[in-house]
């Protein structure tokens, strides 16, 4: 697999996220064939193709295509909650830290976090801090909001019987569970389960089709009949009714018709990259994190490191994010053995350069 090339000629690896894939062959022919209609008045065969699909796999009774995962996040907890409600929150989750508070500033809701394992929140957590209406001035809990895999942990993947658990836990309490499924074919993958099995434990899920499938658009958000038609309406507030929309739709049920064998390969060589920097030091990496297509790499115990450890890999043609004094390597489709073998030959240079590797 040939890396892109920048503008200088050399080769670019770019580990910074799973977003940053391009479309397949497949996906560029069906879009070039694909049937449009207006998406917006449900007339779009490809768009209602792709909703039946996306409601199919998921397990629930309708579906709908949105042109983002955050977009999906928000149509969603509009839908469920009223302004004035709390959502429990795992404290790393997508929608709380990276979706720039939408569920604050438009649906009228805050959060309340709560520490999770590794991204994973604990039942008995969640029972204690749900709210009821009316007790005095407190703000009663309106959503349970669950991430798999979770993208902060480091693509941890919550296992089905703690999800059942934690459904069963607001389900108790009167309040729905809906699931930030961004990865969740990664998290299909790793649990060797079907979409439905993990979504059989929300009442709500988006998913996105734009990163490890490698659609260059959209995400959808699946849930009963009546929830579908709540968000369709929510979806127009927020901009995100479309017209001829089959012409992503198209890319998007290529990339579903059998996303796995290519996300277990970017499981493996997350695997590969994450064994790697362990044998360089074993704190840079806790291997038992590494479930998915995400590495965390931790350079605490090397601060010499810390300013100049991306700026070094840029300049070698590897890219990736970083926050604080932690390097997140994410795989995809356009990485291969060469990217890992080019990414530990630097970081080990990097970290034996700060004179204090193990």
């Amino acid at each position: 697999m040939a890396a892109d090339k920048g503008v200088s000629g050399k080769a670019i690896f770019d580990f910074r996220s799973d977003t940053v894939t391009k479309p397949t062959a497949a996906m560029m022919a069906a879009i070039a064939e694909a049937e449009v209609g207006d998406a917006g008045r449900g007339d779009d065969p490809t768009v209602n193709r792709l909703e039946a699909v996306a409601a199919k796999l998921t397990g629930k009774e309708d579906a709908l295509f949105v042109p983002s995962g955050t977009m999906g996040n928000l149509v969603a907890v509009l839908s469920h909650v009223t302004p004035g409600a709390e959502i429990i929150v795992e404290t790393g989750a997508h929608i709380y830290n990276s979706e720039l508070a939408s569920f604050a500033a438009v649906a009228g809701a805050m959060a309340r976090p709560l520490v999770g394992d590794d991204g994973i929140l604990d039942p008995i957590k969640v029972k204690a801090a749900i709210k009821r209406a009316g007790t005095g001035n407190i703000a009663p809990t309106g959503l349970l909001c669950l991430e798999n895999s979770h993208n902060s942990a480091g693509g941890t993947v919550t296992p089905l019987d703690r999800m059942a658990a934690l459904h069963a836990v607001a389900k108790e309490a009167g309040i729905p569970v809906h699931l930030d499924g961004a990865r969740l074919f990664n998290a299909v993958a790793f649990l060797d389960c079907s979409a439905a099995d993990v979504c059989r434990h929300a009442d709500s899920v988006m998913f996105c089709v734009s990163k490890g499938l490698s659609a260059p658009v959209g995400s959808l958000v699946a849930g009963d009949a009546a929830f579908i038609a709540k968000a369709r309406s929510k979806a127009r507030m927020v901009g995100g009714s479309m017209r001829q929309a089959g012409v992503i739709a198209a890319a998007a049920l290529v990339a579903l018709e059998d996303p796995l064998p290519g996300l277990r390969r970017d499981h493996r060589l997350a695997q590969r990259l994450a064994e790697g920097l362990a044998a360089i030091d074993p704190n840079l990496v806790r291997l038992e994190t590494v479930q998915t297509n995400i590495v965390n790499c931790t350079l605490d115990r090397f601060p010499a490191c810390v300013p100049t450890f991306v700026a070094v890999l840029k300049a070698r043609g590897i890219l990736v994010n970083q926050k604080g004094a932690t390097a997140r390597f994410v795989l995809h489709r356009h990485l291969d053995e060469t990217a890992i073998e080019a990414c530990l030959a630097t970081a080990e240079a990097t970290i034996k350069s700060s004179g204090r590797s193990a």
